[in-house]
């Protein structure tokens, strides 16, 4: 019995192993909210074609996935903004060589309630509205008038700080030596951000254009005063005409091989590029 034990023992742990050329592959995936919608749709396309290979995937925001990935937890971690130079220095540290993929890209939109009558910003009164010290806090002060807001007070709406996103959006629209004004409502993933600005009349948010719904409007940004303002579109996001385009990022710990390179050679395939397309982002090339 004990012979019999030992045996079935070592078998459990030969079919947990990951890389064994009979059992399944697990990939793990960790990261930006941004894009971890098409993650999803991507790893569940990937049961179709490799059954043997399993991707899962999880959000937490950028800076969620990069520490994962620093530490050695993860494949691939998923990013709306570039690692820093800092990350890369703790992840070499570490033994892990980060290796970059842009995957497709973003238009990052600016949303406002359905009924604001507002239709486009420049990125100074972006800026003037999220910087700390900005001058601008009521929509009066932009030539409108928003029915429902509160006071005629513009309710700010930003992303967590362990954001892509929200690094993203201060380095494109603030700088690098501005802050954001502080007093703003932080949410934890985009889609919360896009639902808070959908019933809240007075509010302004910035999130990934994918996630727009019928319930909010999305302005027009301008890079400066007299400059034509532009909507964010699959287009524009990819020829970058829209101010606060973006790429999307997947690093793998050092260079992929085996499962992890197959699964990212696919992403970049034509098949993976549609999903991306059809989930609302730019594809890194035109599609026939």
């Amino acid at each position: 019995m004990r012979r019999v034990l030992l045996a079935l023992a070592l078998l459990a742990l030969v079919g947990c192993g990951r890389g064994d050329s009979g059992s399944r592959q697990l990939i793990q995936n960790k990261g930006s909210d941004t894009i971890v919608n098409v993650a999803q749709a991507w790893a569940e396309a990937y049961k179709t074609v490799n059954p043997q290979v399993a991707v899962a995937i999880t959000g937490g925001g950028t800076g969620t996935g990069i520490s994962a990935l620093i530490n050695g937890t993860v494949d691939i971690a998923n990013a709306s903004r570039r690692m820093l130079d800092s990350e890369m220095a703790q992840a070499r540290a570490n033994g892990v060589e980060p290796v970059e993929f842009i995957v497709g890209y973003d238009g990052l939109a600016v949303y406002v309630h359905r009924e604001n009558p507002l239709d486009s910003l420049t990125l100074a009164q972006l800026a003037e509205i999220y910087g700390d010290g900005g001058a601008v806090e009521s929509w009066s002060q932009l030539g409108v008038s928003v029915p429902g807001a509160q006071d005629d007070h513009i309710v700010l709406v930003s992303r967590q700080n362990n954001s892509g996103t929200y690094a993203y959006f201060k380095e494109a629209v603030l700088g690098k030596a501005r802050e954001y004004r502080l007093g703003s409502l932080d949410m934890h993933g985009s889609k919360d951000v896009v639902d808070l600005v959908a019933r809240t009349p007075g509010a302004i948010g910035y999130s990934g254009l994918a996630y727009a719904t019928a319930e909010v409007k999305i302005l027009a940004i301008a890079r400066a005063e007299g400059l034509p303002a532009v909507r964010p579109t699959v287009e524009t996001a990819r020829d970058e005409s829209y101010p606060i385009a973006r790429p999307l990022f997947m690093y793998s710990a050092g260079q992929p091989t085996g499962a992890v390179k197959a699964y990212l050679d696919w992403i970049l395939s034509d098949a993976g590029q549609r999903i991306i397309l059809d989930k609302g982002y730019a594809p890194v090339r035109r599609l026939d």
